[in-house]
């Protein structure tokens, strides 16, 4: 048996102009995916997808030779996964030589926005000795920052650059880290429905230099009031350019804090800058997952 991890992501600046080539600050999950690898002789190869909680949530037979889907338990997912799969093929055709069994294991919520996606990508290239950019774009496409986090040892910023992208890795050293917090907004969003949605042609220089120079300033920051004037700036750069409010100007007008949006916009994860009574705060209006920066971020 042969075994992969990658890491979750979450993306802290840059959200869309990364996709235009703007600096983005990245951070690697603590949580992540692992994809275990057993060989065997025969000409079919069973998939199972296991949830955090152990539950068997996926499943698939796929023909070796011929890469087809035999059957599964969700023919949208096994669809894209024998797409996936083509693709690791046609990058390394000595890559699926024999039948087996593969097992993934998540340590996070599916729901969570975290990367089920690039954990899986990843995974699959390590797998197949192959450029996962090179695999993403040839899958489900997307900036790659993702990629970047999986294989990551702690936060970095990220520029996009075809298959071979910039990466930095840098430190955080927050003096107020104990007063940032995730939460989760109780709902889903497609982030690749997101991407493939938005009009590119809106941004231009003069954003990706503003959003560059944020993304610098957030990185070194010291001061929390600093920190939470950058983000809210952050927050109205890209607003105006989706038109769309904030979401703490819809959600949370009333938090003595700052409120950033994180990936795609509406759903998933927001980062959090406040106080020791930040999550009740939260948990009052109905979020229940708050999780600390230093138990989310590797």
């Amino acid at each position: 048996m042969v075994s992969f991890y990658s890491h979750g992501k979450l993306l802290l600046t840059g959200e869309y102009l990364v996709l235009k080539g703007a600096n983005a600050l990245a951070v690697p999950c603590k949580m992540g995916q692992t994809l275990n690898y057993t060989p065997s002789e025969n000409n079919s190869l069973v998939w199972k997808s296991y949830d955090l909680n152990k539950r068997l949530w996926f499943e698939a037979q796929f023909k070796v030779k011929s890469l087809e889907l035999i059957a599964t338990s969700d023919f949208d997912i096994g669809r894209r996964l024998l797409k996936i799969l083509k693709s690791s093929k046609a990058l390394n055709s000595n890559f699926l030589a024999a039948g087996g069994q593969v097992e993934t294991h998540l340590e996070f919520h599916r729901s969570w926005g975290l990367g089920s996606s690039s954990t899986l990508i990843s995974n699959i290239a390590l797998w197949a000795n192959i450029n996962p950019y090179l695999l993403l774009e040839n899958s489900f496409g997307g900036s790659g920052y993702d990629i970047a986090c999986a294989q990551a040892s702690g936060p970095l910023t990220y520029t996009r650059n075809k298959f071979d992208p910039i990466l930095k890795s840098i430190l955080l050293n927050y003096p107020f880290s104990e007063n940032l917090f995730f939460v989760h907004l109780n709902k889903k969003k497609d982030s690749q429905q997101a991407v493939a949605s938005f009009d590119l042609d809106k941004v231009n220089t003069t954003l990706i230099q503003k959003i560059n120079s944020l993304t610098t300033l957030i990185t070194k920051c010291s001061s929390q009031s600093d920190f939470n004037s950058y983000l809210t700036t952050h927050e109205h750069i890209v607003g105006s350019l989706l038109n769309q409010r904030t979401v703490q100007e819809i959600y949370f007008p009333d938090f003595k804090g700052a409120v950033k949006s994180l990936g795609a916009w509406g759903g998933d994860f927001v980062l959090i800058s406040g106080d020791e009574n930040s999550p009740n705060y939260f948990e009052k209006k109905g979020y229940h997952t708050v999780i600390q920066y230093k138990d989310m971020v590797l």
